[in-house]
């Protein structure tokens, strides 16, 4: 009977062969004997780079994410272009033409700029550079470098009521209100590109599709919508608000892309649009004056200024319903503004009261209430987070 240690060589030895065996099956083919199992294995092909989720505008940063054209815009998510920007509320005083300056850890005023003839906003350039402010009546733009905070040369710029640059940088686009025009213009020097004339009154504010392919306009003045093609650089759709005196302010899409909302001040409320379908919106009632449109930081509220009756509504998207009112103390005329960098205030424009209010964006509490100078208007807190500006007094993705 063979011993345990004799048994356990031969186990080895036998291990031992079959590995040798299995090296010898994986080795190189010898020229007589063919090699019938590599033969049966398809050819992997190389990996094709995905497609992105959104076809998005030639040229346009990829979006983010599917169904949330937000998602640059979380608290404190920085640019590595503004990371070292001065935290600042700028405010164009329309009828002081002057914007005012605020710290917002201090709620003062740190400084006046003088610009020209009714300043009606403070728009953030499309590499986030630049502060333009609109110069309605001066007929210019001045340039302001949020980096120290001085204004540069004004640049000559006819009807500037607002100011927008189509998602890949290529254009800005100013809101020639009383022109009755929408003036495509190089984002840099201003000068002309092209010329859309439009039929109606006020062009005044907007917002972009997921995709940038086009955008939503309101008019003022005519009580109109109107959607256009982003490169062809054109209006392709037009219609009538059905209401009659609407007169419709700022635009904002929905997180998904799905809705655009539509402040209109006579129709107390936010007409919301199928933007892709452009068929006729329905009025969601908000409170009296619907003027602004700011969505939180997380994308999920959206804050409504009722600038008749002093107040802020609550929209919630999720639940597609308004969810609070905060009303000012001792009221107000909450106008434009934008939402801290952290999230955490909303800063608005007194247009009718000659002051700005900073609010608590999870209690609605009245946080200051700062005296600045007469009709301040378009109001921009900057920096904020994203990637790039839409425009207006920040649209950011």
């Amino acid at each position: 009977m063979p011993t345990t240690t004799t048994v356990a060589r031969a186990l080895v030895a036998g291990a031992a062969l079959t590995v040798l065996a299995g090296l010898t099956a994986c080795g190189t083919e010898t020229r007589d004997q063919p090699n019938r199992t590599l033969a049966a294995v398809k050819p992997v092909k190389p990996a094709m780079p995905a497609k992105p989720l959104v076809q998005g505008l030639p040229g346009m940063p990829p979006v983010l994410h599917p169904r949330d054209v937000y998602a640059a815009d979380r608290p404190n998510r920085l640019s590595p272009v503004v990371r070292d920007f001065p935290s600042r509320v700028y405010v164009p005083n329309t009828e002081s033409d002057t914007v005012s300056v605020i710290d917002p850890k201090t709620y003062e005023i740190v400084e006046t700029i003088h610009v020209g003839r009714q300043p009606q906003h403070v728009v953030p350039s499309w590499d986030l550079k630049t502060l333009w402010v609109n110069n309605n009546r001066g007929h210019t733009l001045t340039p302001i470098d949020p980096k120290t905070g001085k204004a540069g040369k004004p640049v000559d710029v006819h009807d500037p009521y607002n100011l927008y640059f189509t998602p890949n940088g290529k254009y800005a686009v100013v809101m020639a209100s009383l022109d009755r025009e929408l003036v495509f213009r190089d984002p840099h020097t201003m000068k002309t590109v092209k010329t859309e004339p439009v039929s109606c009154y006020g062009v005044n504010h907007a917002d972009f599709s997921l995709d940038g392919r086009y955008f939503i306009v309101s008019c003022e003045f005519s009580g109109e919508l109107l959607k256009v093609d982003t490169e062809k650089m054109e209006v392709v759709a037009q219609q009538k608000l059905p209401y009659e005196g609407a007169m419709p302010q700022d635009v904002k899409i929905s997180p998904d892309g799905k809705r655009f909302y539509i402040a209109d001040m006579m129709a107390d409320g936010m007409w919301v649009l199928d933007g892709d379908k452009f068929t006729r919106p329905t009025l969601l009632p908000t409170g009296k004056g619907t003027h602004g449109l700011y969505v939180s930081r997380d994308s999920r509220e959206m804050y409504v200024s009722n600038r008749g009756e002093g107040s802020v509504s609550v929209f919630d998207f999720t639940q597609n319903k308004l969810t609070k009112k905060w009303h000012l103390p001792d009221g107000g005329s909450p106008d434009m503004g934008g939402v801290s960098a952290d999230g955490k205030v909303l800063w608005l424009s007194g247009r009718y009261d000659a002051e700005v209010y900073a609010i608590d964006t999870r209690t609605g509490k009245q946080l200051a209430r700062i005296k600045v100078g007469n009709g301040p208007h378009g109001l921009a807190v900057y920096p904020q987070p994203g990637r790039y500006s839409l425009g207006h007094t920040g649209i950011f993705r």
